[in-house]
């Protein structure tokens, strides 16, 4: 029940901020999708050189998230171009550093996460590590918000949405603003990455389907050329063809495949019971009942026979519903959905502006799937063609 109450008390904090307009910041992204394809090489062909588009979206979505979140970026993309030295802020640090200890502290995390109750026997020393290494940025943000508070300083007059700042107002506790910020950033920045994997390994599959969405996104947005003032927040969502994508993707990959709710009194499930699993089924107080959304998305008697197929069009007229849950739903359903969507979609609708072919490559599909806190494709081995001028 107390970690019932923390929880409520937690999403109460953070429900208002993800209420506002402001956290669909396009020119943010805008920035970090351009440093995406500085570190994309271009061959005089017009063609990429072959590369895994996987660990370029996390640190993409590492960078617009910790200047989302935090007020400055990482910069892990420029890093890779670089040393990994950074300076920001009066701050200095390695973004090298910073950036593969957060991915091992994650991949980490994934490992205590599958132990459940036995979480505490998987703690090697480099996960200490690697949590100090973020801790100290995360602290260093916080500190420097805080004396910005307490010195009477205000926010800059430009009206940048910064969530640590906001969140500020609401409490001055610096271990639970780090704890908040961290919480969000784990689960935003791999979702959104993840997403994008699997949406380009899938197209990567589907070549006539990048060629629709293409067509779709030059048709709402234009070229890639063009100002990106027509990509709007509502714009991304009534572009129908790549919202029929990213559910797609999210269908057939949900980040988070598999979930558990513990039952907080005594109480039954209409189905699951009996020889035929159709009569109810009695769940005592404090059991945890695991739900298997991978397997759900993929049920042929809720998709129809082509339901292991990517399919975008299968959106047409339909709406989510109860049996579509890469967000979980009801009270607990995500918090930062629509800042992830938005997210993803922006960067999507900028890669197929920017490419108008790409090229499948050879890689090792014996083990699909990446598993830390959520999942990811292994690899997203591919070419890209660049558009050229005015398509």
């Amino acid at each position: 029940m107390l970690i019932s109450k923390r929880r409520e008390h937690s999403r109460q904090m953070l429900r208002p901020q993800f209420s506002r307009d402001q956290v669909a910041d396009l020119e943010l992204e805008e920035r970090h999708v351009q440093e995406l394809f500085r570190c994309i090489p271009i061959e005089t062909s017009g063609w990429t050189t072959e590369i895994d588009l996987g660990p370029l979206f996390f640190r993409l979505t590492l960078d617009s998230a910790t200047e989302f979140l935090f007020g400055e970026s990482v910069h892990s993309q420029l890093s890779a171009l670089s040393d990994g030295h950074s300076s920001t802020g009066g701050r200095t640090y390695n973004s090298k550093v910073l950036a593969n200890s957060f991915d091992r502290g994650t991949s980490a995390l994934g490992i205590r996460a599958r132990l459940g109750t036995f979480f505490w026997m998987y703690s090697p020393q480099t996960f200490k590590d690697d949590c100090a290494e973020v801790h100290r940025f995360a602290n260093s943000c916080v500190e420097k918000v805080l004396t910005k508070r307490a010195s009477g300083e205000n926010a800059p007059e430009n009206g940048r949405y910064i969530f640590l700042e906001e969140l500020a107002k609401v409490t001055q506790n610096p271990v639970e603003l780090r704890s908040q910020l961290l919480n969000i950033l784990l689960a935003g920045r791999d979702t959104t990455a993840g997403l994008l994997g699997w949406t380009f390994w899938s197209l990567v599959q589907n070549p006539e389907i990048y060629e629709k969405l293409r067509a779709a996104v030059l048709e709402s947005f234009g070229p890639y050329g063009e100002s990106t003032k027509t990509i709007t927040h509502g714009g991304l969502k009534s572009c129908s063809y790549l919202q029929y994508v990213l559910s797609e993707s999210l269908r057939l990959y949900p980040s988070v495949p598999i979930n558990a709710r513990s039952a907080v009194r005594d109480t039954c499930l209409p189905r699951g019971g009996g020889p035929d699993g159709m009569s109810p089924v009695y769940v005592k107080k404090g059991t945890e009942v695991a739900y298997f959304v991978y397997i759900m998305h993929r049920r042929k008697d809720i998709w129809g026979p082509d339901a292991h197929l990517y399919k975008p069009e299968r959106w047409i007229n339909r709406k989510h519903s109860w049996n579509y849950l890469p967000f979980n739903g009801g009270p607990r359903v995500c918090l930062g959905q629509q800042f992830a969507l938005t997210e993803a979609g922006y960067v999507l609708a900028r890669m197929v502006q920017r490419f108008d072919k790409l090229e499948r490559r050879d890689f090792d599909d014996t083990e699909l799937h990446a598993y830390g806190l959520t999942t990811s494709p292994k690899q997203v081995v591919l070419k890209l063609h660049q558009a050229g001028n005015g398509t």
